[in-house]
């Protein structure tokens, strides 16, 4: 499982020109999911994200976590993360993980990261063509991949 998360002063997520999810500040988070994915990958995921320590404090130090900051997020499921370049020119995406079994654990990862941060989950719509807003606040972008816990 692989998570690029963007800390943002905003962003939105729009299908067909209709906003379905925005947060002020906060993380938005592109997750991709492959097919050896299960729920040990959310539990080690969500765990890493709620505690990751990429907000400011008073001295202007990256010490503090969307817990501590009281942040929103949005999860948007982003299959492309899991591109193979390796070969020719056009992306291979054997390694993401079909809708069936996806889609239920991108639903499972929200819900997860819900409970961890104790608040809602701002999120996409699966499989639909989202058009993705934000203002990255840093920039700060962070990628994570649960196949590279060591």
């Amino acid at each position: 499982m692989r998570a690029l998360l963007q800390r943002v002063s905003s962003a939105s997520v729009s299908v067909n020109g209709k906003t379905v999810s925005s947060i002020q500040h906060g993380i938005l988070i592109l997750l991709g999911i492959e097919e050896a994915d299960d729920s040990s990958d959310i539990d080690w995921l969500c765990g890493k994200i709620s505690l990751l320590r990429i907000f400011e404090d008073e001295e202007g130090k990256m010490n503090r976590s969307i817990q501590d900051i009281g942040g929103e997020v949005i999860v948007v499921s982003q299959f492309t993360l899991h591109a193979s370049t390796k070969k020719g020119n056009r992306p291979s995406f054997l390694k993401a993980a079909p809708p069936a079994i996806s889609e239920p654990l991108y639903r499972a990862f929200c819900d997860a990261l819900s409970q961890k941060i104790n608040s809602p989950i701002g999120r996409g719509i699966f499989g639909a063509d989202m058009q993705v807003t934000l203002t990255n606040d840093g920039p700060v972008t962070i990628w994570i991949d649960s196949r590279d816990k060591e």
